[in-house]
């Protein structure tokens, strides 16, 4: 390498590390205020690394370790300290600052619960914020739900079981229901779908994507706030006309994804599809391939009922998320294969 190459590459590196000074302050002062706002200055266990620590993990971000695109973010497959990372780094049409940060702050706060995925920390060191979670590395649900992607082309999947999909039905939905009862006040995820739900290294459920997520100010049962747009077919027509977000908005998602898990089928124009239709016209032909079994037609017709109360257009006809994980084990227990 000549002087001058040289002479470049240190001014390069020069460059570099001023910047990621000036992106770690700045990110820094308003992960602060947004962890303080959420958490109540109780002390988070995430950690700040530094960006060199993440381009170790990944090989300089290798093409070779993606994981997944997203509409929003490129995530990767990392080795830390000896534990395999997964790293969302922001791709093409990144989400601003301030929801990347809202996502930091939920993730923290929710981090207790097994069926929320896992923030570990994040770097500050670049102008968008990268975040790195535990090892969640067996994908979403949509990959796993869908017979093709978004472009239509078919997709390998393995059929899913009636009964693997009713737990995690009830696994999700015991993650909403803390997101709405565990804190002084309500958060509301807004975007519940089958591309929300992971799987880590042990194939157990997790509740992601806490990007879009909003509390419900003190003594107030809604707040109102821009549709933003995403998870077409998942929202509530309440929330799109009118801006206002309750508890209910959630409800209405959930039970669009319970039609998802019961129809295979993608969620635009899901809800209206499925009404007055009996449930073997609507179920998943990888579900009628498992047979006859003693049990099973009640559950699913159990399941479909519950997904229609949360999908009602009426808010307060829709149950709560307390209520859909009770009726969700107790379908379960009580309706098990004989």
């Amino acid at each position: 390498m000549g002087r001058n190459e040289r002479d470049h590459l240190l001014r390069m590196a020069g460059k570099r590390k001023t910047e990621g000074v000036k992106a770690f302050l700045e990110n820094g002062s308003m992960l602060l205020e947004k962890l303080v706002a959420a958490c109540n200055g109780r002390p988070i266990p995430i950690r700040i690394f530094s960006y060199q620590e993440l381009v170790s993990a990944t090989n300089n971000f290798d093409p070779g370790l993606v994981l997944r695109v997203d509409a929003y973010n490129i995530w990767y497959k990392g080795s830390l300290e000896g534990r395999t990372i997964s790293i969302k780094k922001d791709g093409r049409n990144p989400c601003p600052i301030e929801s990347i940060f809202t996502d930091i702050a939920i993730s923290a706060k929710i981090r207790p619960h097994k069926h929320a995925v896992k923030l570990i920390g994040c770097c500050l060191e670049t102008p968008l914020p990268i975040l790195v979670y535990e090892s969640i590395t067996n994908g979403t649900l949509a990959a796993r739900i869908y017979a093709s992607d978004d472009d239509g082309v078919p997709q390998q999947r393995r059929p899913m079981a009636w009964q693997r999909r009713l737990k995690i039905a009830r696994d999700i939905s015991h993650a909403i229901s803390y997101l709405h009862t565990a804190f002084s006040r309500p958060i509301i995820h807004r975007q519940i779908s089958v591309f929300s739900i992971v799987f880590d290294q042990h194939d157990v459920p997790k509740l992601s994507n806490f990007f879009d997520c909003i509390t419900i100010p003190e003594g107030e049962t809604c707040v109102r706030v821009s549709f933003s747009g995403y998870g077409r077919g998942y929202q509530c027509p309440n929330y799109v006309q009118t801006s206002y977000v309750t508890e209910k908005t959630d409800v209405y998602s959930f039970g669009v994804l319970l039609l998802v898990l019961l129809t295979g089928r993608r969620a635009l124009h899901m809800v209206e599809s499925v009404r007055n239709r009996r449930i073997n016209e609507i179920v998943d032909a990888a579900i009628l391939a498992e047979g006859e079994v003693a049990g099973m037609e009640q559950q699913l017709q159990a399941v479909l009922q519950l997904a229609l109360a949360c999908v009602d257009l009426e808010p307060e006809i829709r149950p709560t998320m307390v209520d859909v994980a009770k009726e969700l084990r107790r379908i379960d227990r009580t309706q098990k294969y004989q």
